[in-house]
């Protein structure tokens, strides 16, 4: 794939080098420049860590996750040079976080009705903590409530929901406030070999959770409802969402353009969801992708394979 270019010239080490063994993305000199980075900044907070592959533990036994914070730098198109800089923010962030008074006891209660939204995650992400209220969207997926704060996102579980008027209020406001999102960004992808989806995206933490409102989304860009059949959908990560509404026979190439695209926006992305495409249809998902040693399939089950057939009638007819 050759070398990472980056901003000013500067370069990362080209695919060639020794890789990472835990952040494929890193070589293994770039892993140990980021690790140190990390420990660095927790020192600065007096705090002594023990690093492992993907996650720290400081001495009072508390486990901090790395995974997101290798990908911002991965990412981060300045280079190396401000990786510090990057991890020492992120670090500092945290902790405040963390070690400070919570915003559930310091914020009044109508800000925080307004802060509140639905957020669709990787399900191992909250099947380890008190979150029974979470609903489970699809194998692999649920959804959860959180607080979108100013320096980070909160999950809220169920000990939080009863001072806030439970779960079901709580989250019809949610849902309320996910409506009430901008659109930050849209384009419309047409590969020409008959591959059409439409790509979201936004600086929201909530951008791929726009998934339980899809139909309204699809409305809301296109200007068109969604017809019966509904759309395939994707959520990569947190700042992405892509769809093609079911509609013609477009929709048969676009499966495995789709899949593809979910799977490569998953892969070291910063808050990935899933790297699956699903069938939306009447607001349930159906998965159709997998992954098996870096390569993507796509199954139909009966429902979609009766759809896809009468589309491609009535392309016939129309032909």
């Amino acid at each position: 794939m050759g070398v990472f270019r980056w901003g000013r010239g500067e370069r990362r080490d080209g695919r060639a080098a020794p890789r990472d063994t835990a952040f494929e993305f890193f070589s293994a000199t770039e892993g140990a420049l980021f690790r140190r980075s990390v420990r660095e900044a927790f020192a600065e907070h007096g705090l002594e860590v023990t690093l492992y592959a993907e996650h720290a533990v400081d001495d009072t036994g508390r486990e901090f996750g790395l995974n997101n914070l290798a990908a911002s730098c991965h990412h981060d198109e300045r280079g190396v040079r401000l990786w510090p800089q990057l991890v020492r923010r992120h670090i500092s962030v945290l902790l405040r976080t963390l070690d400070g008074p919570s915003a559930l006891e310091t914020m009044a209660p109508e800000q925080l009705l307004g802060r509140v939204y639905p957020r669709v995650v990787e399900s191992a992400l909250v099947e380890r903590g008190p979150f029974d209220y979470a609903r489970q969207l699809t194998p692999g997926l649920s959804e959860v409530l959180a607080l979108d704060l100013p320096e980070s996102v909160m999950l809220l579980n169920d000990e939080a929901l009863d001072p806030l008027g439970g779960a079901a209020a709580l989250r019809a406001q949610a849902v309320r406030n996910l409506r009430e999102l901008p659109v930050e960004g849209h384009e419309a992808v047409d590969q020409g070999d008959g591959q059409r989806f439409h790509v979201v995206m936004g600086d929201s933490f909530f951008t791929a959770s726009r998934v339980l409102l899809l139909d309204e989304l699809v409305q809301r860009v296109t200007g068109r409802p969604l017809g019966p059949d509904g759309a395939l959908v994707a959520m990569p990560f947190r700042h992405q969402l892509v769809f093609h509404p079911i509609e013609d026979i477009h929709v048969i190439p676009s499966l495995g353009g789709m899949a593809r695209y979910a799977a490569a926006g998953h892969e070291d992305a910063v808050g990935p969801v899933s790297p699956h495409i699903y069938w939306w249809r009447g607001g349930l998902l159906t998965q159709l992708s997998e992954m098996a040693e870096g390569t993507v399939t796509v199954t139909v089950g009966v429902d979609l394979q009766q759809v896809l057939e009468r589309l491609a009638q009535e392309a016939d007819r129309e032909g």
